[in-house]
C-alpha cells in the first residue's frame, strides 16, 4: 500500500508563540514528529510532506537533515488561520502530493506537532486496528477522559438552569459510559474516507486507538511546562524508540 504522512504546523499561535519550533528538552518541538514519521516510513512505501505557511518552520525542518521530508508545499493563507479546519488542511496537502507524484494514496497519516508523545509502536498498532476492520474509514488517538459528561459535566439548559451534558441516570463514574479525550497525536484515514467527502475527522465509521501511555496536546503555556518537565526528568511511561 502507498501511504502519505502529513506533518501540519501553522506559523501563527496565540497560546504559545512559536511553539512548533520552540525548544523542548533540547530540540524543536516539530523534530519529535519528524523523527517518528521518518522512523515509521523506513522500509515502507510512504511519502512525508510538511504542511506549513512558515518559512521559519521550513528552515528548522530542513536543518534536521531528513531528505525524505518534502518541504516544498506552501499552505495557503485561507488554511493557515484560526478558523481553518484540520481536515481541510490535510485534504489540501494530500491533493498537492498526489498531483506532484501522479498517484493516489491508500492511506494518510496526520501527525499533530503539538501532541508529540507517540512512537512507532503506537502508529503500527493503530494501522493494524484500522485495516483489520474492513468497514472502518479512519482511526484517531485518544486518552481516557478525566471528566465524564454522563456524570460530572453540566451545561446550561433552555430554561437557564443547569443539568448534565448527557442524558442518563448514573450515580457513579464507574457506571457511566466510558468516554475519551481526543489527544490529537495522530489521525489515520483510508482513501475511502476522502472519497466519501467527510467534513470532519469524525466519520460514521471511525475507530479509536487508546494510547497506553501519557499523551496530551499543547494548548496553553502551562502544558508546555508540564511536557518539558516530563521529558527533561525522564518521567514518561514509554520510549520514543525512533
Amino acid at each position: 500500500m502507498k501511504g502519505l504522512i502529513t506533518i501540519c504546523a501553522r506559523g501563527g499561535s496565540k497560546g504559545i508563540p512559536g511553539k512548533n519550533i520552540k525548544l523542548i528538552n533540547g530540540k524543536a518541538l516539530i523534530a519529535y514528529s519528524c523523527e517518528v514519521a521518518v522512523a515509521f516510513a523506513a522500509n515502507r512505501d510512504i511519502d512525508i510532506v510538511l504542511s506549513t505557511d512558515s518559512t521559519e518552520i521550513k528552515a528548522v525542518v530542513k536543518s534536521l537533515g531528513y531528505h525524505n521530508i518534502d518541504t516544498a508545499y506552501d499552505r495557503p493563507d485561507f488554511l493557515a488561520n484560526d478558523t481553518a479546519g484540520k481536515l481541510d488542511a490535510i485534504v489540501d496537502v494530500k491533493t498537492y502530493s498526489e498531483m506532484q507524484n501522479d498517484l493516489k494514496y491508500d492511506f494518510i497519516i496526520d501527525l499533530d506537532v503539538t501532541s508529540p508523545l507517540r512512537n512507532v509502536a503506537d502508529i503500527n498498532g493503530a494501522i493494524d486496528l484500522l485495516f483489520k476492520n474492513e468497514a472502518a474509514l479512519n482511526i484517531f488517538s485518544v486518552s481516557p477522559a478525566n471528566r465524564n459528561p454522563y456524570f460530572n459535566m453540566v451545561e446550561e439548559k433552555d430554561d437557564g438552569f443547569y443539568g448534565l451534558c448527557k442524558i442518563g441516570q448514573f450515580l457513579t463514574r464507574q457506571s457511566a459510559p466510558k468516554v475519551y479525550d481526543m489527544n490529537a497525536s495522530f489521525y489515520i484515514f483510508k482513501r475511502a474516507f476522502f472519497d466519501q467527502g467527510y467534513k470532519t475527522v469524525i466519520a460514521d465509521k471511525s475507530l479509536i486507538c487508546e494510547l497506553p501511555h501519557i499523551c496530551f496536546d499543547l494548548d496553553h503555556p502551562i502544558d508546555f511546562e508540564f511536557m518539558s518537565y516530563l521529558l527533561e526528568n525522564k518521567k514518561l511511561d514509554f520510549e520514543f524508540n525512533y
